[in-house]
C-alpha cells in the first residue's frame, strides 16, 4: 500500500501565492519578518518586487495592507496567527474589517500543532476573534489541495478574508476529480444515518480515520468538511442535523468560539440537536512534538473515536 502524501498546508499557501502572483498582477504579499516559515519566500523569489518585509510589526503591516488595498491592490498580510489575530486584532478589525476593505490575511502556524514554540505561538482562539469582526470571511483548509484552491478563492473575492493555515504535514484528501472548492460551501465527504462528524483543517483526515474505526463498530458517521467557518453552510449543517439528530464538531482551536460555537449558534436557534464539541478545552497549550500534542489533547483518530463512541 502506497504512503499517504503529506504536506503543510503552510508550504500550500506559499506555492499558491507563487502560482497565482503571475495570474494576478495586482496581488502583493506582506511579511512580518517570517517570510521563510511562512512560507511567502516562495513568493519573494519569483516576485520580489512585489514582496514586502515589514519587520516585526504586525499592527502596521495591517495598515499598510489597508493603504494597498484601497490603490486597487490585492495585500496578502502573514504572519503566525497568534499574531496576524491576536497582536494585530484592533488594526485588523478597524483598519481592515470596518471600512471593508479587500485585504486577505494568511495566517500560518496556527493550532496546537505548532508543536515545540509552545503556548506563546499555539494560536487555539484566532477564528473566534476573526469570527467577531462583521463581514470577515474566515476560511480553515484541511489540505493542500484544499488550500491552494482556497487562495485562489480569496483572491477572487472581494472582501477581508482570513485563511488559517498549519505547520505539521497533513495528508491530502481532497486529490479527487469530484472536489470543488466554494466559499460558505461544506463538503460531504462520507455519508452517514446514525451520527454527523463535522471538522475542520488537519482534523478533517482525523475525523475521516474516526469514522472508519465507528464503522467496524456498525456505527454509521456522516462526515463533513468545513472549511469556511464564516459564512457557515447553514442550509447543509441543518440538514445533516435533521437527517442523524446527532453532532459532533472537531477542530484544532479553542472548543470556545471556533467551529462548534458557529455550528451550535445555528442549531439552537434552527434546529435544536444534541451536540458535542471536539476540541482545546479552556486550557493553554504546551511544549511537544505536534503528533504527541494532537494525541495529548484528544484531537487524533483514536481519541475522536472514543469520545464519539461515548456521546452516542
Amino acid at each position: 500500500m502506497s504512503e499517504v502524501k503529506k504536506i503543510a498546508t503552510r508550504v500550500s499557501y506559499g506555492n499558491a501565492l507563487a502560482e497565482y502572483g503571475a495570474e494576478y498582477e495586482n496581488l502583493v504579499v506582506l511579511d512580518a519578518d517570517l517570510a521563510g516559515a511562512t512560507q511567502t519566500g516562495i513568493f519573494k523569489k519569483a516576485f520580489s518586487e512585489r514582496h514586502i518585509d515589514c519587520g516585526i510589526a504586525e499592527c502596521n503591516m495591517a495598515g499598510i495592507a489597508a493603504g494597498l488595498a484601497t490603490t486597487g491592490k490585492i495585500p496578502f498580510m502573514s504572519s503566525f496567527a497568534m499574531f496576524a489575530a491576536g497582536r494585530a486584532f484592533e488594526q485588523v478589525r478597524n483598519s481592515i474589517g470596518y471600512p471593508h476593505l479587500n485585504v486577505k490575511i494568511g495566517a500560518t502556524h496556527a493550532g496546537i500543532s505548532v508543536g515545540e514554540d509552545g503556548a506563546s505561538h499555539q494560536c487555539c482562539e484566532d477564528v473566534a476573534l476573526m469570527r467577531t469582526i462583521p463581514g470577515m470571511t474566515v476560511i480553515v483548509p484541511s489540505d493542500d489541495i484544499e488550500a491552494k484552491a482556497a487562495v485562489k478563492a480569496a483572491i477572487e473575492f472581494e472582501g477581508p478574508c482570513y485563511l488559517r493555515f498549519g505547520r505539521l504535514a497533513v495528508p491530502v484528501i481532497n486529490d479527487n476529480d469530484e472536489y470543488k472548492f466554494e466559499i460558505g460551501k461544506g463538503i460531504v465527504l462520507r455519508e452517514g444515518k446514525d451520527v454527523t462528524l463535522i471538522a475542520s483543517g488537519l482534523e478533517v483526515a482525523e475525523t475521516l480515520e474516526a469514522a472508519k474505526m465507528l464503522e467496524a463498530d456498525g456505527v454509521d458517521a456522516k462526515v463533513i468538511n468545513i472549511h469556511t467557518i464564516k459564512p457557515l453552510d447553514e442550509d447543509l449543517v441543518l440538514e445533516a442535523a435533521k437527517q442523524t439528530g446527532k453532532v459532533v464538531t472537531v477542530e484544532e482551536h479553542s472548543v470556545i468560539g471556533g467551529l462548534g460555537s458557529a455550528v451550535c449558534d445555528l442549531l439552537s436557534e434552527k434546529c435544536p440537536t444534541k451536540v458535542l464539541k471536539i476540541g482545546v478545552e479552556d486550557t493553554f497549550g504546551e511544549s511537544g512534538p505536534a503528533v504527541e500534542l494532537i494525541k495529548k489533547y484528544g484531537l487524533d483518530a483514536a481519541s475522536i473515536y472514543q469520545k464519539v463512541k461515548n456521546f452516542i
